[in-house]
C-alpha cells in the first residue's frame, strides 16, 4: 500500500509540474534534443544558420555603431560606456527547455533598449506595492525638485551658474503627463536631462521649430524618445529612493535565478544626491551608452518570466494586471504596449507569428520574442533589423502544432 500511496504522489508531482512548467533554477538550465518534445530539428537547424547568415553589419564596436548611428543628431556624443559586443548570438527555449543555442550566449553585452522592457517593470513594481496610487497619476505628485551631483566636482552648487536642481515635470505640459503616457511613449514631455534635449532625439519637421513648437496633448502622438524615457527612470528613481538596479535585483533577477554578471548603467553625469546618499540614474538604452549589459541566458529568463504573466514557478513576480497593461495597445502606435513591449497587433509587426506574441526589442538588433500560444521565447541578437520576421518563422516551422 505504502508503494502504491508513493507512486500516486508522484503521479501528482508530476501532473503539477507540467500545469506550472519547468523553471530553470539559477546556474543551470535543462537542455532537451528537440526531436524529444516534438520539434523538427532540421528546420531548427536552419533557424540558428539563418540568424549567423543574417548577422548585423553594423560594426561590433558599439561606440563606433552609436556614432555611425546617430551621429546626425545634435548632441549626439555618447555619455555613458560602451562594449565591443560578440558574436550572432541566440537561445530557443520550448516548454521551458533550451533546444538550440548558438554564439556566446553567456557573453555580457550590450542590450539597447531591451532595457526600457527592465525600467517598465520596476515601474509596474513600485504600482504594485502602492508606491504609486495609479498609472493615470500625474508623475509631477511624486518628484521633488531632484539635487544634481557631480562625482568629479562633487554638489553642482559649487559651481556658480549652473543649476542645483532639476524640476523634470514643473513646465505647464509637463505637470499634465501622467504615468500611463510616459510608458507608452506618447507624453511629448520636454525639456533637457543629462545634457540631452528632448528635441535632439531623432529631430523631425523643421529645424527652426524644434524649440518651439506647441505641445502634442499627452496621449495623441506616440514617439521613440530617449531623453523622455530616461525622465522616467529618474522619475522611477525619487519614487523608490533607491537605485533602479538594487530593485530589479531584488525583485526580480535573483528571483528568476539570473547570474550575477548583468549591469544596469547610467551616465557619467547622470548622478543625483538621494537621502544624502549619490545615487546614479540609470538610462532605458544605450542611445549615449550606458543601459543593460547582460548575457542571452539572463535575457531568455526574463522573456520565460513574461511568457507565464509575471509568475516563476507559482511566485507572482510581477501582477498579472501590470502584464496586461503592459500588453493593452497604445492608441496612437497599436503595436507598442508599455515600453519595450512591441505587440504583434493585426500580425502588423511579424506576419509570420501568431496575434498574440510580443517581443522585447533592442538595437543591435537585439530581441526577446514571446509566443504564449507555443509556449516559446527566444533570444535573438545582433541580426539584421529586417530579418526579424524571417528569423521567427524559421523557428515556428520547427515547431510541430
Amino acid at each position: 500500500m505504502k508503494h502504491i500511496l508513493t507512486i500516486a504522489l508522484l503521479l501528482v508531482i508530476g501532473q503539477l509540474h507540467a500545469q506550472v512548467g519547468y523553471f530553470p533554477p539559477k546556474g543551470e538550465w535543462q537542455h532537451r534534443p528537440a526531436v524529444t518534445l516534438g520539434l523538427d530539428s532540421a528546420k531548427l537547424n536552419a533557424a540558428v544558420q539563418y540568424a549567423k547568415s543574417n548577422e548585423s553589419k553594423a560594426p561590433r564596436d558599439m561606440e563606433l555603431a552609436q556614432a555611425l548611428g546617430f551621429g546626425k543628431e545634435p548632441f549626439s556624443e555618447g555619455i555613458g560606456p560602451f562594449t565591443t559586443r560578440g558574436d550572432a548570438t541566440g537561445l530557443i527555449i520550448y516548454k521551458g527547455y533550451v533546444v538550440a543555442e548558438w554564439g556566446e550566449p553567456y557573453r555580457v553585452d550590450m542590450t539597447h533598449s531591451v532595457t526600457k522592457s527592465f525600467l517598465s517593470v520596476v515601474v509596474g513594481l513600485a504600482v504594485d506595492r502602492k508606491l504609486i496610487g495609479s498609472v493615470y497619476d500625474t508623475v509631477a505628485g511624486y518628484v521633488p525638485p531632484v539635487e544634481i551631483y557631480d562625482p568629479v566636482g562633487g554638489n553642482s552648487h559649487d559651481h556658480p551658474g549652473q543649476p542645483a536642481l532639476l524640476y523634470p515635470f514643473n513646465s505647464e505640459h509637463n505637470r499634465t503627463l501622467t504615468w500611463d503616457v510616459m510608458l507608452r511613449q506618447t507624453s511629448d514631455w520636454e525639456g533637457t536631462l543629462w545634457g540631452k534635449p528632448d528635441w535632439a532625439d531623432r529631430p523631425e519637421g523643421n529645424a527652426a521649430e524644434w524649440r518651439t513648437r506647441k505641445r502634442n496633448v499627452a496621449g495623441t502622438v506616440w514617439k521613440y524618445n530617449d531623453v523622455r524615457v530616461n525622465a522616467l527612470a529618474l522619475a522611477a528613481t525619487s519614487v523608490w529612493r533607491k537605485p533602479l538596479p538594487q530593485v530589479l535585483k531584488t525583485a526580480i533577477m535573483d528571483e528568476i535565478g539570473a547570474s550575477d554578471t548583468w549591469r544596469w548603467n547610467g551616465y557619467r553625469n547622470s548622478w543625483i544626491v538621494l537621502d544624502g546618499v549619490a545615487v546614479q540614474s540609470v538610462s532605458g538604452g544605450g542611445h549615449w551608452g550606458g543601459g543593460m549589459f547582460i548575457n542571452a541566458y539572463d535575457m531568455a529568463r526574463f522573456g520565460l518570466l513574461t511568457l507565464h504573466k509575471g509568475n516563476w514557478n507559482g511566485k507572482q513576480l510581477i501582477s498579472a494586471q501590470w502584464v496586461k497593461q503592459s500588453l493593452t495597445p497604445t492608441a496612437a502606435k497599436p503595436t507598442y504596449g508599455y515600453m519595450n513591449w512591441f505587440l504583434n497587433t493585426d500580425r502588423q509587426l511579424l506576419p509570420s507569428a501568431p496575434a498574440g506574441a510580443f517581443v522585447h526589442i533592442g538595437n543591435g538588433t537585439n530581441f526577446i520574442y514571446v509566443d504564449p500560444q507555443h509556449d516559446l521565447v527566444a533570444v535573438v541578437r545582433w541580426i539584421e533589423n529586417n530579418a526579424m520576421d524571417e528569423m521567427v518563422k524559421h523557428i515556428l516551422e520547427a515547431v510541430k502544432d
